[in-house]
């Protein structure tokens, strides 16, 4: 028989689902996005307003004026088609079902490029259309031969086997409150997921001991962007939040300590409430590296707690600092992602607002930006153009990136920014994972899968879904050590495997049985589908003096339902 997946069900309370609002994320909407995020266009925002809808306002209107004056008003009833995109008549645009129609007034909405549309788009046929492998770009420096001294050692030579994470294995679903915005796997406690949301709830769980479940509500008062485990006590945790706060929380008890606090004076207007989106760790020194939405870099002493020097501006004052990612090979090399569409390598030895090593240019807004896991010779970032940029050779020419892949993540509201992140188990360093905005239609169900892709030939290595899970699902985050993919789609986290091969007449012909395990109130719908809408009409204040939470589901129900992985 198929693997079983399992899912534990969470529901909320009356007061609180009652004012939620759906989260835009099925493939019939077009909302998607971040809502601080304010370089992003505005395009699909919108919902047009149905005829029969605009019909009872005509009708109400009419009523009152007869009661009134005793005439009856006349009724208009428009019947014009106007686009979600350019707001203009005559014509329509926006995702229908899994099909997205393009704008005629704009270019191709996913490689940006006139002249096509995106259901003929040639990089929606193959992904790897356009990429060409660049060679190295330079030799025979200083920085070269220390690179082929001390780290190409360090990369293998010969590509190992790639297991893709195709089954889902299991599910917590509608773990938070609000849709999940980052994913940690403990580093010494294999099952163990961390997660954070948008209301600055941090959830632990146990995916093989599915039924338990910890969730600390008093850690961030809004969104939670960040986490890193601190690497001389697994125990501790330091999370990053749009509160403007730096925060230590034991895992254990749940109790928090602040490290930094941006916005002492409390909430003054939106001109000067600073928010911590990157966040990384210097181990060799110790050192915690964080930046604001002003632009500025922070350093914390991880032992005393203290910061060090003043803020220093590394991208243009004003802008969100979206990132920051330590180079494993040599952690004073910082690398920082931003909204004024740069990238910047730093040297934190010897900072200084004009002291950048390298400004890598992109179109549009930066969501982010790795160095690759191992040798840290690559960079990968993920821009808001549809674009993922890789650059081969640090020491090289940065001027232009070694390829650039065409991928589907460009969005609007009401979602985590995608970002795409290398396979840390990957010795070849090409393995990337990114979830997928544009849906596709898969046996009559619009899916938004998400892609393993080829760094080195932008070639599509696979794409997971599962018929069930209908919603985008924009966090994605591999397993260090096993062939595990955790992903956060709206409120509900999911786990996936590798498929058991089995043999296909066998396959065929067995049906795969998913346990569903309830929690309290909660309830599965008619039409056999998770109940994983969402809410994001507000950051919402995560109620500071809380006490954890700590959840146990005992009542099991199975049920039957098809699955594709």
């Amino acid at each position: 028989m198929a693997a079983r997946a399992r899912f534990v069900h969470n529901r909320r309370a009356a007061d609180e689902d009652g004012s939620d609002e759906e989260e835009a994320l099925s493939s019939s909407d077009d909302g998607g996005g971040d809502e601080e995020e304010e370089e992003m266009e505005a395009e699909g925002s919108e919902e047009e307003e149905e005829p029969a809808a605009r019909a009872s306002s005509s009708s109400s209107v009419a009523a009152a004026a007869a009661g009134r004056g005793g005439r009856k008003g006349p009724i208009t009833i428009s019947l014009k088609k106007v686009c979600k995109v350019c707001k203009k008549t005559g014509h329509e645009a926006g995702f229908k079902g899994a099909v997205y129609i393009d704008c005629p007034m704009k270019p191709c909405f996913l490689c940006k490029m006139p002249g096509h549309t995106t259901l003929t788009c040639p990089h929606r046929v193959a992904m790897e259309h356009g990429v060409i492998p660049a060679p190295r770009r330079n030799t025979n420096t200083s920085l070269d031969y220390v690179f082929q001294s001390q780290v190409k050692g360090k990369i293998s030579m010969v590509k190992p086997r790639f297991l893709v994470p195709n089954q889902l294995e299991c599910g917590n679903i509608k773990f938070h409150q609000r849709r999940v915005t980052c994913l940690e796997f403990h580093p010494t406690k294999n099952n163990v997921l961390l997660s954070g949301d948008k209301k600055g709830l941090l959830g632990i769980w146990d995916y093989v001991k599915l039924h338990e479940k910890i969730t600390y509500d008093s850690v961030h008062s809004c969104i939670l962007n960040s986490m890193k485990f601190d690497t001389a006590n697994d125990g501790v945790l330091y999370t990053a939040s749009s509160d403007g706060t730096i925060s230590s929380t034991d895992l254990d008890t749940g109790i928090g300590s602040p490290l930094l606090n941006l916005n002492p004076d409390g909430w003054s207007g939106p001109s000067t409430w600073r928010m911590i989106y990157g966040m990384d760790l210097n181990t060799e020194k110790g050192l915690l590296l964080v930046a604001d939405s002003f632009g500025f870099l922070y350093l914390l002493d991880r032992r005393s707690k203290e910061r060090i020097g003043q803020p220093i501006l590394i991208h243009k004052k004003g802008s969100k600092v979206t990132g920051l990612h330590c180079n494993p090979a040599q952690p004073e090399v910082l690398l920082s992602s931003g909204n004024d569409h740069f990238a910047r390598i730093w040297d934190t030895r010897k900072l200084d607002p004009k002291s950048a090593l390298a400004s890598l240019a992109h179109g549009r807004v930066v969501n982010s930006g790795y160095f690759s896991p191992r040798s840290g010779n690559k960079i990968m970032t993920t821009c808001q153009d549809n674009r993922i940029r890789v650059w081969d050779y640090i020491f090289g020419n940065l001027e232009s990136p070694s390829r650039e892949i065409v991928h589907s993540h460009d969005f609007n509201r009401h979602l985590t920014p995608f970002k795409a992140e290398w396979d840390p188990k990957d010795y070849s360093e090409t393995v990337a994972v990114i979830g997928r905005y544009i849906s596709e239609n898969y046996n009559g169900v619009a899916l938004h899968p998400i892609d393993f892709i080829d760094t080195s030939t932008g070639k599509l290595l696979a794409e997971v879904m599962d018929p069930d899970i209908t919603t985008i699902s924009p966090v994605n985050k591999l397993h260090p050590q096993d062939d595990i993919l955790a992903t956060g789609s709206s409120r509900s986290i999911f786990i996936w495997k590798p498929k058991n091969e089995v043999d296909p007449t066998e396959e065929r012909t067995s049906q795969k049985v998913k346990e569903y395990v309830y929690g309290s109130g909660s309830h599965k719908k008619p039409n056999g589908k998770h109940d994983n809408s969402s809410d994001d009409d507000s950051d919402g204040g995560g109620g500071k003096g809380k006490k954890a939470k700590k959840t146990r589901f005992t009542h099991t129900a199975k049920g039957k339902g098809k699955s594709k992985a």
